[in-house]
């Protein structure tokens, strides 16, 4: 039986807490892209480990028969993207999630301005 993205998106965080992460966030990007359900962010203290907390996150998904499809960044180990298919996590160190905010880039949209509130603004002015 196929593991569901929640039972994924679960033992992701899971693994992420017990490798001692900082600052997880769990964005919802269902409605923003079809390429995963998920985008998980976190923050490693140092190259090492933000390393094991990636293969901490992949040893969980293989214990649930759900194989990466693929992991990037491990030679330097300020960024690991490692993509789970409908839960992709980023295991970042500090400076480098801040450069990046990822958050703010897959964070929920902003409401839009119906026309007639532009207008009634620009008119007022």
């Amino acid at each position: 039986m196929a593991v569901s993205p929640k039972q994924l998106l679960t033992a992701t965080t899971t693994a992420l807490d017990d490798g001692k992460a900082v600052d997880i966030k769990v964005l919802d990007v269902r409605k923003l892209t079809s390429m995963a359900d998920y985008m998980v962010v976190a923050t490693g203290r140092s190259s090492r480990q933000v390393r094991a907390l990636a293969e901490h996150v992949a040893e969980a998904a293989r214990e649930l028969k759900n194989r990466p499809l693929g992991m990037e960044g491990e030679e330097a180990s300020e960024w690991i993207l490692v993509d789970l298919g409908d839960v992709i996590v980023h295991v970042m160190q500090a400076e480098t999630r801040e450069f990046y905010q990822l958050e703010k880039l897959w964070g929920a949209p902003k409401p839009r301005a119906r026309a007639d509130k532009v207008a009634a603004k620009a008119a007022a002015e």
